[in-house]
């Protein structure tokens, strides 16, 4: 692995830290982007490649995966180096530079560092019902990474929040028969969403939860549904689950490389700026003082391009936080770097 040192090392590979890259480039600095996952775009890629996002500016829907497919290409445009299949585990300032280990015994230098790591390490809040175990991954997901897997099937949904809500809808006209079951008559996901579901030919099941998955010891062919306040038990034809109901998110090592962090969030000021100087953060793990907290894509970029830009006048002075607008730049300026 390559001793160079960069202008910036941006962890984390999502909508954040792309358009962090991005925006590096535009700036001329050099950089390196590291994630731990195989893949570029974070949640997008992993959680719900298959969804349509209708908040993204300049899209009125878009496919998760081609929102990243598009990223990826905007960021490639600079031709950051970009290190996947790594977690950092350590960050430490040593002569002014930033050194950053992995847990693949890599080291990474930076004069900044741009932390974009979502929610950090994630993964699925289990079902915990016989047969769960047993057929995940053969009828029973907690992801969806192929949505053809889910055509003309009978499909059971469990959650209530916005993932849940999100594919029955858009499972629809796609899955032979959708059943979305959720234990409460409140729903945690957008009400636009949830009252187009209502209207939707999705069966919704309020109050009921699973008790077992059946199937015939290669795939799922049922589950039995409970409602939990009767405790009257019900039997559904399914080929396929699809379980929603959270996840459970850590920060891991960034909880010990000195940042204030608040829940999980790391506490920024309005520059993105972070207690260490040289080190921000932007997105989800960032935390704003006396700033609304939204995670959402937009906020997103524009707290990237806000750390970006400080970012590139903490190792120049001379430069200006606010270069102008890319339509105002001249082709010279906005060339990819000859130094990657």
């Amino acid at each position: 692995m390559s001793n160079d040192t960069y202008d910036i090392v941006v962890i984390g590979a999502g909508p954040a830290g792309l358009f962090g890259a991005f925006y590096a480039g535009m700036r001329q600095m050099k950089t390196k982007v590291i994630d731990a996952l195989e893949q570029p775009g974070g949640q997008l890629a992993v959680l719900y490649p298959e969804k349509y996002i209708y908040d993204c500016p300049g899209f009125p829907r878009v496919l998760a995966k081609d929102l990243v497919k598009y990223l990826v290409e905007q960021t490639s445009r600079f031709n950051p180096t970009m290190v996947l299949g790594e977690r950092v585990m350590t960050l430490e300032k040593e002569n002014g530079i930033f050194k950053l280990s992995t847990d693949k015994g890599n080291y990474h230098y930076g004069k900044t560092v741009l932390i974009t790591a979502g929610v950090g390490a994630f993964s699925p809040n289990r079902l915990e019902a016989p047969g769960v175990a047993q057929y995940e991954n053969k009828g029973v997901y907690y992801f969806v990474r192929d949505k053809s897997i889910f055509k003309d099937k009978r499909l059971l949904i469990v959650g209530g929040g916005d993932s849940a809500v999100d594919w029955a809808l858009n499972m629809v006209g796609w899955a032979s028969k959708i059943t979305l079951i959720h234990r409460r008559d409140q729903f945690r996901a957008h009400e636009e969403s949830v009252a187009e579901l209502l209207k939707s030919p999705v069966e919704v099941k309020l109050f009921y939860e699973v008790k077992e998955v059946l199937g015939d010891g290669n795939n799922v062919t049922g589950a039995v549904i409970f409602d939990n306040r009767t405790k009257q038990e019900i039997k559904l034809e399914v080929d396929a689950v699809l379980v929603n109901i959270g996840f459970r998110a850590d920060l891991g090592p960034i909880k010990n490389w000195g940042l204030v962090i608040e829940g999980r969030e790391i506490r920024t000021n309005g520059k993105m700026e972070t207690n260490i100087p040289g080190v921000y953060a932007a997105g989800d793990i960032a935390g704003p003082e006396n700033s609304v907290k939204l995670n959402l894509i937009a906020t997103a970029f524009a707290q990237a391009a806000i750390a970006v830009n400080v970012a590139k006048n903490y190792i120049d002075p001379s430069s200006r936080i606010f270069p102008g607008h890319s339509s105002e730049m001249t082709v010279q300026e906005i060339k990819p770097s000859a130094r990657l």
